[in-house]
């Protein structure tokens, strides 16, 4: 399995196609925490030869500073995913960070892709291991597999919810993605789907990120949709316009009130548990009792704030004696 690799903010996970030089331009200065080139759905059939070119010109002439570089490849039972990986990690290996395969439905696919990225580390002398890997859910055997998928290589970044696709796969009766349709309760099939990866993620220490909003000048709506995974425990979401960056990363950062409460948890059981602070395994912080438990549950707001850039506006200082 591995142990776990670094923590990026994925707040907001912006699409960008391919075959636009425009638009691969222009994402570089939106306020996304994630970039994601895309040669799959986003171009045409007869416009990704081109749409790789573009991306590693994008990639090899940076710009995208801050920002986590993602390519989403082809479906691998599509003709077009070996060039995808090998034509884009061999010419711009070093500024990219990580390669998303959709339609993911069983864990062979993702060891086929590390394979695939190791050989091409070798060969080209790049660092190994350095390029991780996004993991689509888009089908419901994708989700019957999604823990041996999450488990499959150390590289495994995050795990991806793929709706449109795969609301088709089960005959899911909506339009839009995230809206309920009339007289039918699509909560809870929702609820399951999204509990089903998130359990996924957190028992390898993977991401959540939950797919896009497809009514792309409802805004109100993406908000709605996103509250929905916010709440449950994932770290970001797609975004399709830059009209949404701004509600994405409201959304999936901590306020500033539970971020300074972590930090201040963090200090004072810290303090308290050591000998100056009389090694105590439980200690009050005001008027909250604070334990293990506290600091467990204050590490993960923590440490989403801290990716997030945010800065503590409060100090903790130990108790006179």
């Amino acid at each position: 399995m591995g142990g776990p690799r670094a923590l990026r903010s994925r707040r907001s996970n912006l699409a960008v196609p391919g075959s636009s030089p425009k638009m691969l331009d222009k994402a570089k200065g939106l306020a996304a925490d994630q970039v994601f080139l895309d040669i799959e759905d986003a171009v045409a059939p007869l416009a990704k030869p081109e749409a790789r070119k573009n991306i590693v010109a994008a990639l090899n002439e940076g710009g995208y500073d801050g920002k986590v570089r993602t390519v989403r490849v082809n479906d691998l039972t599509t003709q077009w995913t070996y060039r995808d990986v090998i034509e884009v990690v061999e010419g711009a290996g070093p500024n990219l960070d990580a390669i998303m395969l959709p339609k993911v439905q069983t864990a062979e696919q993702v060891v086929w892709l590390d394979l695939l990225l190791t050989q091409i580390e070798q060969t080209m002398g790049f660092e190994a291991g350095r390029i991780g890997i996004e993991a689509q859910i888009e089908n419901a055997l994708g989700l019957t597999n999604v823990d041996a998928i999450a488990a499959a290589s150390p590289r495994v970044e995050t795990i991806i919810f793929g709706p449109a696709d795969f609301m088709a796969s089960i005959n899911m009766k909506s339009l839009i993605v995230g809206e309920q349709p009339t007289g039918y309760d699509v909560g809870d099939a929702y609820h399951y789907i999204l509990m089903r990866i998130l359990m996924a993620a957190r028992a390898y220490d993977r991401q959540a990120i939950d797919g896009p909003y497809l009514q792309i000048k409802d805004v109100d709506g993406f908000r709605r949709v996103a509250n929905r995974s916010a709440a449950l425990g994932f770290d970001g979401k797609w975004v399709l316009h830059p009209g949404q960056l701004d509600a994405a990363n409201e959304v999936y950062s901590p306020r500033q009130e539970d971020y300074d409460h972590a930090e201040l948890i963090l200090d004072a059981y810290d303090w308290y548990t050591s000998e100056a602070g009389g090694k105590r395994g439980a200690a009050m912080l005001g008027d909250e009792m604070i334990d293990e438990a506290s600091r467990k549950m204050a590490l993960v707001v923590a440490a989403k704030g801290r990716a997030a850039g945010m800065v503590r506006t409060s100090t903790w200082t130990p108790p006179e004696s």
